[in-house]
């Protein structure tokens, strides 16, 4: 791990990523565990922030702040603003914001697109396809079609899946801790590419 990236020691984010991979899920089925899944999504959307490094390019300038964005029905309720703001990562204070288009979209470093977008997915993908922007799932397929990361319930655990090849076109360096505790994956026949 390069020195300065993160600002936690390295014993300190393998113990948060082990932690994170590890939190169990008890049944999805009542709405307080399904809010209890996407709390834990939360958690990670956070954290994601501190294991990406994204080139300059991707910030208007220095100070500009790490934008967190949701696109389509945001499945973690209205907390998950609060949650994020005031908060900071590599630097950064982080800001929320509920986008309504792919164009505004495009301003954000981490986009998590939520499954009400689904029907457009491979029109979404495509026109942040480059973007420098960490786009974020949770439906079968989504990493493989193009998207860079894709939570996966696994034995009533939330994992995830990343998409190389689409961290690779992004310009989003990924942390060999991020990708030590995730399922690789690479793009299928036909994905977003430029």
């Amino acid at each position: 791990m390069r020195q300065g990236c993160f600002p936690v020691t390295r014993r300190g984010a393998v113990a948060i990523l082990l932690l994170l991979s590890s939190i169990s899920i008890c049944s999805v089925e009542s709405r307080a565990q399904v809010r209890s899944e996407y709390e834990v999504k939360a958690a990670f959307l956070y954290n994601f922030a501190k294991f990406v490094d994204w080139p300059p390019d991707a910030f208007p300038n220095g100070n500009s702040v790490l934008k967190i964005c949701i696109l389509g029905q945001n499945p973690f309720g209205p907390e998950f603003g609060a949650f994020i703001e005031g908060k900071a990562a590599q630097g950064r204070k982080l800001q929320f914001v509920q986008v309504r288009d792919v164009q505004q979209a495009k301003s954000c470093q981490i986009l998590y697109v939520a499954s009400s977008e689904k029907p457009q997915i491979l029109q979404i993908l495509k026109a942040v396809d480059g973007a420098r922007v960490l786009t974020v799932g949770d439906w079968s397929e989504f990493a493989r079609s193009g998207g860079i990361i894709n939570f996966v319930l696994e034995n009533d655990r939330v994992r995830f899946e990343i998409n190389v090849d689409a961290a690779e076109r992004a310009g989003v360096k990924l942390s060999s801790k991020l990708l030590g505790v995730a399922s690789i994956v690479r793009d299928k026949p036909g994905a977003t590419r430029n």
